[in-house]
């Protein structure tokens, strides 16, 4: 990665040069996705007082702009306080409409400039900031096949983020590789951004829908990518297992199994809705981290499965904590996870699905059960489903412990950071948490999508859909 990017000069700012998780390779469909999330958020909360509207600072790559996008520059303008958009003189904007706006201000970038090379997009407004920032790869790093001649193929080192610090840090440095072009629109921009972060938001920002709306977009982006990757066909062949899973959802085993989950949760007077909340937990981290759609209906069905060893259990396991136990308990209570993945051996079409149901005790450094695996030779699903079934059970009572809040269920999660759990998983889930407690989004109490008969035979969720 170049170290003039943006993205770069970002990591070299930060104290300890970590940038967030969301960091990765993205392809170019994917990178539009989270673009359109965030810019669908300030089309659809718009606010008229100009005070309250955001600064939106944009870039965009040598050659890759579209008709359409301007377009939607041009309703997103209406929104905003100021947009400048820093392109090359041939985008198109000078005779758009859009570049005719008068909140509207262009940046003309020189073929030398390595900005042309970004994509990127920073918003600052009262309450509330965002950004996506993005470098594509160099020739040499598309190697050995060298260029893609299919544009959704194109790669870009990229992270988005709600994180306030590395926003604001963002909009400084690219503010910075403005000023060169335009000194005077420099100056304006930092005033502007000086004068949101002392401005008091007059509304509590809601971003649990565009957290929504990522979401939605990284898995609609994920699906493109199924047809137009070169490894569509291994792809389309788990593709290919999956709807074989979905065609046998209402086979008598797996409704058997599931029955058998739902009794499970029915016997625990302190936590009857654990499957759900932790299925849904598990589709949320596994949302957050760009597990594609596959890896999510698995997961999502682990999750309501992970407590299935529990169903021959005396009721002790569930009435007191693991201390309390006595010998013979505490031995079942061990061994669950495993006594779960033997039940499930009965139904091989979901051996993916028992495989992370087995190894959802495993730990980071290798002192897990049952195979003592190490670090990233866990599976990614069981990893998820171990963080989080540990977590939502600390937000419960059980035997003398009471229950914890949110952020002292995180706490215990991170003492065990880098030995029991992946330590980037945990920076997952404390994400959700922040963005719990400050009101941003809720906590899901049910995946998004549940097999027919678990909504027929558990009156929790009924319950839960009556309330709410």
């Amino acid at each position: 990665m170049n170290p003039e990017s943006t993205l770069n000069q970002l990591k070299t700012a930060l104290p300890n040069g970590q940038l967030p998780n969301s960091f990765g390779v993205y392809y170019k469909n994917t990178l539009v996705a989270l673009c359109h999330a965030l810019e669908d958020h300030i089309l659809q909360t718009s606010n008229p007082d100009p005070n309250q509207q955001p600064l939106v600072l944009v870039t965009f790559q040598e050659g890759k702009w579209y008709l359409q996008e301007a377009e939607r520059y041009y309703d997103l303008a209406q929104y905003c306080r100021h947009v400048a958009i820093a392109a090359l003189p041939d985008s198109g904007f000078i005779n758009h409409r859009t570049g005719q706006l008068e909140n509207v201000s262009l940046v003309h970038l020189d073929t030398s400039d390595d900005l042309i090379q970004e994509w990127n997009l920073i918003v600052l407004a009262p309450g509330y900031t965002a950004m996506v920032l993005c470098y594509e790869l160099s020739e040499e790093e598309y190697l050995p096949q060298g260029l893609p001649s299919v544009d959704t193929e194109r790669k870009f080192y990229g992270l988005w983020t709600f994180d306030s610090n590395l926003v604001r840090k963002s909009a400084e440095i690219l503010i910075e590789r403005i000023q060169p072009y335009n000194p005077e629109l420099a100056n304006q921009l930092q005033q502007q951004h000086q004068q949101i972060i002392g401005t008091t938001s007059t509304t509590i920002p809601d971003l649990s829908g565009v957290v929504s709306r990522i979401v939605t977009y990284l898995q609609t982006s994920q699906q493109e990518l199924i047809t137009i990757n070169r490894q569509a066909r291994e792809l389309r062949e788990l593709e290919g297992q999956a709807k074989r899973v979905s065609r046998n959802i209402n086979a008598n085993k797996l409704q058997a199994f599931l029955r058998m989950a739902q009794r499970v949760d029915e016997r625990d007077p302190y936590n009857p809705c654990a499957s759900l909340q932790v299925s849904a937990l598990c589709e949320t981290i596994g949302q957050l981290i760009d597990l594609p759609t596959v890896r999510l209906r698995r997961l999502r069905l682990a999750g309501l499965l992970h407590r299935i060893g529990l169903a021959s259990a005396p009721q002790e396991v569930f009435t007191q904590t693991p201390e309390e136990m006595d010998d013979a308990t505490r031995a079942l209570w061990k061994e669950r996870a495993v006594i779960g993945g033997r039940l499930l051996e009965a139904m091989p079409e979901i051996e993916i699905v028992k495989n992370v149901v087995t190894h959802q005790l495993e730990h980071w450094d290798g002192s897990g059960k049952p195979d003592g695996q190490q670090g990233e030779e866990i599976n990614i699903k069981a990893r998820i489903l171990g963080l989080v079934s540990y977590f939502q059970e600390l937000t419960l009572p059980r035997g003398k412990r009471p229950a914890l809040s949110l952020s002292e269920a995180l706490e215990k999660c991170q003492q065990f950071s880098g030995t029991r759990f992946d330590p980037q998983l945990v920076e997952s889930l404390s994400t959700v948490v922040r963005l719990t407690e400050m009101g941003l989004m809720q906590l899901p109490d049910r995946p998004t999508q549940l097999p027919n008969v678990w909504l027929e035979e558990n009156s929790s969720v009924n319950q839960i859909k009556s309330n709410g």
